[in-house]
């Protein structure tokens, strides 16, 4: 049966989004699934840790003297708020080169305040706003470590993206997956849930450098990771350091945990309809069905685990409820 996120208003069932999950193991083995634990979807930002990780395993990021926050930052869907904008700003200064060489286009943070400042001083948002201008950093870092020309990139032939592409099948155990293109203009592939799991096991696993690499720097930068108000933000500082997770467009999201038993497990989860709103709470609950979280860890994230909708008024109009 898949995850059923009933959306109340009143007494009465408004609307229903439904989901697919699945956990692996460290043996690669699914020991949850709700729904079709092989759905094919697109990974969209869910994949950026494993984007990023051509970026460390080539050894650009050491070469030009990233920090942690900054290769936290490779593997983003942040706000776009100052800390974000100078973090990206930071990279490129090292990589040597303006934003005249991104490929991934520009719109407003999505951080409210952020943009509302923008308005007020009569600025226009740039390149390095976009939630992806950190994976996009991390890519022009790669092109300048391979000492080839960056125009073109995010072209699927493109030296850079052929290194993504192998760091993909690696971790993914697939030789092939259809293709499409992503929001920031990246190649991005189409994977089956159990492969994203696989994958998000192998980021928690610990047996990979590069993904290691990764792994500390997010769990010491959540902030860089998405910003205020995020989901993602909060769970990896409320795991301290033993848990990793990326939304994608579209209701996707990986999860690598490690347990103090020394284990490690993957999750993957889908929002059949693309809605962002119960992709939080559904996230929690498998988690908390099979165990993985403790009791402090399920009160620290206590704010998305119950939803309460209101109206412009702050009227409680209903709420959302997971069935699984």
């Amino acid at each position: 049966m898949p995850i059923l996120c009933k959306v109340h208003r009143g007494d009465f069932i408004e609307s229903i989004h439904v989901a697919y999950a699945v956990v692996v193991n460290g043996e690669g083995e699914i020991v949850y699934s709700s729904g079709d634990p092989h759905y094919l979807t697109c990974v969209r930002s869910t994949l950026k840790p494993f984007q990023a990780s051509a970026t460390v395993k080539e050894g650009a990021t050491k070469a030009v003297g990233l920090t942690p926050a900054e290769s936290a930052l490779m593997c983003a869907s942040h706000n776009g708020e100052d800390i974000h904008v100078k973090t990206a700003e930071s990279m490129l200064q090292k990589i040597g080169y303006d934003t005249s060489y991104y490929e991934c286009g520009t719109h407003f943070p999505y951080d409210k305040e952020s943009k509302i400042k923008l308005i007020q001083n009569d600025e226009k948002a740039s390149a390095l706003h976009n939630n992806c201008s950190g994976k996009h950093a991390g890519m022009l870092c790669l092109a300048k470590h391979l000492q080839i020309d960056p125009k073109g990139y995010t072209d699927l032939n493109h030296p850079v993206q052929q290194l993504i592409m192998e760091q993909v099948k690696r971790f993914s155990e697939l030789d092939e997956f259809p293709l499409a293109i992503d929001g920031c203009s990246a190649p991005v592939p189409f994977l089956p849930l159990f492969n994203i799991a696989l994958m998000y096991q192998k980021f928690a696993g610990g047996n990979y450098d590069e993904l290691n690499t990764l792994f500390d720097a997010i769990t010491s930068n959540p902030y860089l990771i998405a910003g205020q108000d995020r989901f993602d933000t909060d769970f990896i500082k409320a795991m301290a350091g033993n848990a990793v997770t990326k939304v994608g467009g579209e209701g996707v999201r990986g999860v690598g945990i490690r347990t103090a038993k020394g284990e490690t497990y993957g999750v993957a989860l889908k929002v059949l309809d693309g809605n962002q709103r119960c992709n939080p709470i559904a996230t929690l609950a498998v988690l908390e069905e099979i165990d993985l979280l403790t009791d402090d860890e399920l009160d620290k994230l206590s704010p998305y685990k119950k939803i309460v909708l209101q109206n412009h008024r702050k009227i409680e109009t209903g709420s959302i409820k997971v069935e699984l």
